[in-house]
């Protein structure tokens, strides 16, 4: 939840860049602070927290979701001939993939909400835009669950990098028996963790974007399905297209990503010692 309410504006800013299509739109960002500048002029300050109701409602499960699955199929490994490092990625790919199931609908709406420039108070409100969807376009892949494919992706591959770096580089790196140097330690490799899955998976995120947000044309589907997404974004706006919003993704799930490893396994190791 501090999470959340601390990274947001990130996030917002992030999937406003992931659906602008040409730089000679007049409505596109021209930066990062060019961003950050637009959208406190024209929608206020609140125009940060657009969408913010989903993830909040979402992120308490997913976290759940993401650390219990992990902890389960690493477990499932153990049964099978694999070597550590292999186990490590291969538990968070199912993790991943299991979490994207969870949190799919959530995006949809939370994305919906983000591409609305309209001022806060404008805007529909988070149960209403979900009802919208629903009735207009149902609960299946073109509705409350579309992007479906682009999200398994993009959790799939980020779960997959950031467990799998996190616990193989820890592992090589010795403990350090100074605690705050130990906590120093955990946090670089989580930062690098959460950075090298950010840069990695961003394509998918790209394409969930691009499904999930406002179509360019009214009425007309364009981008459908995840792949061909990409391959859209790529042979239309080229390569570069497909990394647009790295940085304010960076900027959330680095640091991010090194938090929520650390609490995790703090608290797990408090809840072993007392519990």
């Amino acid at each position: 939840l501090v999470e959340i309410c601390l990274m947001h504006p990130l996030d917002v800013v992030k999937t406003r860049f992931q659906i602008q299509r040409y730089a000679t739109d007049p409505n596109s960002y021209k930066s990062l602070g060019d961003s950050f500048r637009m959208i406190f002029r024209t929608e206020g300050l609140f125009g940060f927290y657009k969408g913010i109701l989903p993830p909040i409602l979402a992120e308490t499960p997913k976290r759940a979701v993401k650390f219990f699955t992990f902890e389960q199929y690493k477990k499932l490994l153990g049964y099978v001939s694999l070597s550590p490092a292999l186990t490590f990625a291969i538990a968070g790919l199912g993790s991943g993939l299991t979490e994207a199931i969870v949190v799919n609908p959530f995006e949809v709406v939370k994305v919906g909400l983000q591409a609305n420039r309209n001022t806060f108070t404008e805007q529909p409100s988070t149960l209403s835009y979900a009802r919208q969807i629903i009735k207009k376009e149902g609960l299946g892949l073109q509705g409350l669950n579309k992007g479906f494919t682009a999200t398994l992706g993009r959790h799939g591959v980020f779960n997959m990098v950031y467990f799998g770096f996190y616990y193989n580089v820890k592992n090589i790196i010795p403990v350090n028996k100074d605690p705050t140097l130990e906590f120093l330690r955990k946090f670089g490799i989580g930062l690098l963790s959460g950075t090298i899955a950010s840069v990695i998976n961003i394509p998918f995120d790209v394409a969930k974007s691009r499904i999930q947000g406002p179509q360019p044309v009214p009425g007309e589907i364009k981008y459908r399905t995840c792949f061909k997404t990409m391959a859209t974004v790529y042979q239309e706006e080229g390569i570069l297209a497909l990394y647009k919003g790295l940085l304010p993704k960076i900027m959330r799930l680095g640091p991010g990503g090194a938090v929520m490893l650390l609490v995790y396994e703090y608290t797990y190791s408090w809840l072993q010692e007392n519990w």
